[in-house]
């Protein structure tokens, strides 16, 4: 009977096999004795070999691999599940859409139908249209048009931004802190209804003496109610105000709406918004919004193209439509002459915001359309970019960078129009006492981390709106809300309060090329010897914008850069940074030129 191989066996004879012995095959690992070692002392077989195989330094690195890789796969399937939603949400419009247009198609018998008819003579009239289309606009438009402040509420307002002013909330409470944090919240929201009330007796000492002659601040749930609503209309009706009080305002608000921070301070601070709509629907006057009157009394003047006495023409007959719709009005449903002008002041206000930020993009796009055929590349002109060349980190030829940059431009434009609306659902996710938020460090510090719903809803539509307006999608259709890149509504607002900043200058700078360099011969020389004349200039730097404004750079990754909608912001900003380092950048200082977060 012939004997069994012998198996190998550890050189030190009884002792137990290493996990290091067996790494270097020193050891059969099929050794029964080995097959029987219980699973615990396997571990700390394996950890004692792992000691001995890797150092400190070693084991340091493989976690920091790890914790790169967890984070990757963490913003990839982030990134996943928004494109999912986004093109969910997509055909969701889509199938809507569709649905509206077959209900929408005439029959036979709807040319006799007295609508049609009407709309037959709306059409022949081109004055009488432009009114119909301002009116159906404008009652949709109005539900999200905060009311103008009167002058006493101007006056509340100053105590409510100094009272913002100098709270150190978001410092004392957003910090890497366990436990406490609802007391430490519930001490802060004390001390600012605290500040306020003594303001309030400072400045008009009978209100205040009836406001602090109740115990609790509970007492006084409107008034504070009504102060935070203040600064929350005034922002959005000044988005270039605030800038510092308003975070902290909104976000005290937020904690504000936790379950347990309500039982204890026993009232809300939070109140919905006055909205010309809710105010005229209070006093039960929603008919003044069709007036075709209200549209010319409270449009924007453009002076683009117009001489003096058109433009002194226009303004008489506004001035005039101005008057007639107040005293039309005045006494109506209990309007008084103020109540009357609030209403008239707020539409106007919104039509000027309009007009100096959606209507940069226009004009960006009237450059991009006139100036640049997608079609030929014009020498010296070609907006062809190509991955790692001036920083680029994408890569597309002429045509295709003139339709991603045309449908950028078309997106900021719609956004821009909607803005009211967006900054309204962004304080209804804000707000929402079921949307919990989560602090975390996104690499810019702690932030709020919250999703967003309203906003993702009609960002989708938007975003399905500018797609068949140019009947194309190149790039990424991905918004990014909740996340490391936008963590929570009041950041996306933030950021879309920008695209005017950076077109603003630009096309100011491009509009008074010609003025400043006939007043300067010596900035004339110097243009016609750097850059060929004004118009050649005008191309050089409409050329560079629409090339590296749109490049995908400003980040290190395409999850915070490149195609996607807040990856094209990101770019621009990143163009703007770099303004200082071009070539025109004296022309741009010599027509007035401070900053693009500046005066313009």
């Amino acid at each position: 009977m012939s004997e069994a191989p012998e198996k190998k066996r550890s050189p030190e004879g009884g002792k137990k096999a290493t996990l290091k012995d067996i790494l270097h095959g020193q050891i059969d690992t099929q050794d029964d004795e080995t097959k029987k070692a219980p699973e615990a002392e396997m571990e700390q077989i394996a950890s004692g070999a792992l000691s001995e195989m890797l150092s400190k330094e070693d084991v340091k690195s493989l976690e920091a691999r790890m914790e790169a890789l967890k984070k990757k796969w963490e913003k990839e399937r982030l990134n996943y599940e928004a494109t999912a939603r986004e093109l969910k949400n997509q055909l969701d419009f889509a199938r809507r859409d569709a649905a509206e247009k077959n209900k929408a198609k005439p029959t036979a018998d709807t040319k006799s139908t007295p609508a049609a008819k009407e709309a037959t003579t709306v059409e022949d009239d081109e004055g009488e249209e432009v009114v119909a289309i301002a009116d159906s606009q404008l009652h949709e438009r109005s539900k999200f048009i905060p009311l103008r402040l009167t002058l006493e509420e101007r006056k509340y307002l100053r105590l409510v931004t100094s009272a913002l002013e100098v709270s150190e909330y978001t410092d004392r409470v957003d910090i890497s802190k366990w436990g406490g944090r609802a007391k430490r919240i519930y001490a802060q929201l004390k001390e600012i209804c605290a500040i306020l009330s003594g303001l309030l007796v400072a400045c008009d000492y009978k209100a205040g003496q009836k406001l602090v002659a109740n115990d609790e601040f509970s007492d006084n749930e409107e008034f504070f109610q009504y102060m935070f609503e203040l600064g929350r209309r005034y922002k959005i009706l000044n988005p270039e105000r605030m800038r510092s009080a308003y975070g902290k305002l909104i976000y005290l608000l937020q904690d504000s709406q936790q379950e347990e921070i309500r039982e204890m301070m026993e009232f809300s601070l939070v109140r919905p918004l006055q909205s010309v709509h809710r105010f005229l629907t209070e006093k039960k006057m929603l008919p003044m919004l069709k007036d075709p009157l209200l549209h010319a009394a409270t449009r924007v003047i453009a002076e683009k193209g117009k001489s003096r006495s058109q433009i002194q023409h226009e303004l008489q007959k506004k001035r005039r439509a101005y008057n007639r719709v107040k005293d039309k009005y005045i006494g109506e449903g209990g309007m008084s002459e103020q109540d009357v002008e609030l209403v008239m002041g707020s539409i106007a206000d919104n039509n000027y915001f309009l007009k100096f930020n959606r209507d940069p993009c226009d004009e960006m796009i009237e450059y991009l359309r006139t100036r640049f055929n997608p079609e030929e590349e014009k020498e010296g002109y070609s907006l062809a970019i190509g991955y790692g060349t001036g920083g680029a980190r994408l890569s597309h030829g002429h045509k295709t960078q003139y339709e991603y940059v045309m449908q950028t431009l078309h997106l900021w434009r719609d956004i821009l129009h909607d803005f009211y609306r967006l900054w309204f659902l962004a304080e209804e996710d804000l707000l929402d006492p079921n949307n919990g938020y989560r602090l975390r460090n996104t690499g810019q510090g702690l932030n709020r981390i919250q999703n967003s719903p309203n906003i993702g809803r009609e960002m989708s539509r938007i975003i399905y709106t500018a797609r068949k307006k140019v009947g194309y999608w190149i790039g990424s259709s991905v918004v990014h809300l909740g996340d490391h890149n936008v963590p929570n509504g009041f950041i996306f607002i933030d950021k879309y309060t920008q695209v005017s900043r950076i077109l603003s200058p630009i096309c100011i700078t491009l509009r008074r090329l010609e003025e400043v360099v006939a007043e300067k011969p010596g900035l004339k020389k110097y243009v016609d010897d750097t850059f060929g004349g004004c118009d050649e200039l005008r191309m050089t730097v409409l050329c560079d914008f629409f090339r590296h404004g749109f490049d995908g750079s400003g980040a290190d990754n395409f999850f915070d850069a490149g195609s996607c909608i807040d990856g094209r912001l990101t770019s621009a900003w990143n163009w703007c940074s770099l303004i200082h380092k071009k070539p025109y950048y004296p022309i741009f200082q010599m027509t007035g030129f401070a900053s693009f977060d500046g005066q313009f």
